[in-house]
């Protein structure tokens, strides 16, 4: 069973704008698949990725997730759903006075009771899991600090050690490392690789940076105003599909935003 199965979908803007951010879209995506989204700005990936996390409701065509129509289920039911489901956005909700270690763990909150989750804002329920996920993303020192005291780049590490600890089955990321230079993108974006192998989870992930794409993803798709380019192994994607992608528009390589530096990364960290 794929874990989505998209026919003919199509998403509006939710400016309410008449015009469709997504246009009738087919696309299957299997179990443990793992998948870059690349194309130029306003393309549709962010509305793309929220659709898929069930965020967005289409305006027309089929989405099936786990095979289940989510927009079919009653409300509870969907709201189980999407505890199978994890998105990052490019930035993380995490509340500015809140610690690290509590904006962490809020990944379990879909499967604690209200008791557990009322309780670990008083007393983290299990800070040894909070520091294993920071430490995997170079920031086990931050465990208790402030959310505010972090950098731009710093945050978004925390939203995806946050990704660590769910139990998603789906992991949906946009522009994880928009705010990293190049060696800590890599280490982050092999780091979701690695976690979305380990538990066989989908990964689908946006990105900017052509090049880091095409180096650590098997298939790649390519979206322009709303609609899909092409849907290939990487293998198949050649310079000028690229470029055809991206015309009269600035592809973007590398990662572009240095905030953050490589010597922040835990020693013993694997590439």
């Amino acid at each position: 069973m794929p874990t989505y199965r998209l026919r003919q979908l199509t998403v509006r803007h939710l400016t309410g704008s008449r015009a469709p951010a997504l246009h009738a879209l087919d696309l299957d995506v299997k179990a443990g698949e793992q998948v870059a989204l690349i194309g130029p700005s306003g393309a549709g990936k962010t509305t793309l990725l929220a659709t898929l996390a069930c965020a967005h409701r289409p305006a027309a065509g089929s989405l099936e997730v786990f095979g289940r129509d989510p927009w079919v289920l009653p409300q509870g039911q969907r709201h189980r759903l999407r505890s199978h489901l994890f998105l990052a956005p490019q930035t993380p909700p995490l509340p500015p006075r809140q610690r690290v270690v509590t904006a962490v763990l809020a990944a379990r909150l879909p499967h604690w009771s209200l008791w557990q989750a009322i309780a670990s804002l008083i007393r983290p329920q299990d800070p040894d899991a909070a520091h294993a996920a920071l430490a995997r993303f170079g920031l086990g020192d931050k465990l208790y600090a402030r959310v505010d005291r972090l950098s731009g780049g710093e945050r978004q590490r925390c939203g995806l050690a946050r990704l660590l600890l769910s139990y998603a089955e789906a992991l949906l990321v946009d522009e994880p490392i928009s705010a990293l230079d190049p060696a800590l993108a890599r280490h982050t974006l092999a780091t979701l690789r690695q976690e979305a192998a380990r538990r066989n989870a989908t990964l689908i992930c946006s990105l900017h940076q052509v090049e880091l794409a095409r180096e650590g993803f098997g298939r790649l798709i390519g979206l322009r105003d709303g609609r899909i380019v092409f849907d290939a192994p990487r293998e198949q994607v050649t310079d000028a599909m690229i470029a055809d992608l991206y015309a009269n528009e600035t592809v973007q390589p590398q990662p572009e935003v240095l905030h953050d530096s490589p010597e922040r990364i835990a020693v013993g960290a694997c590439f």
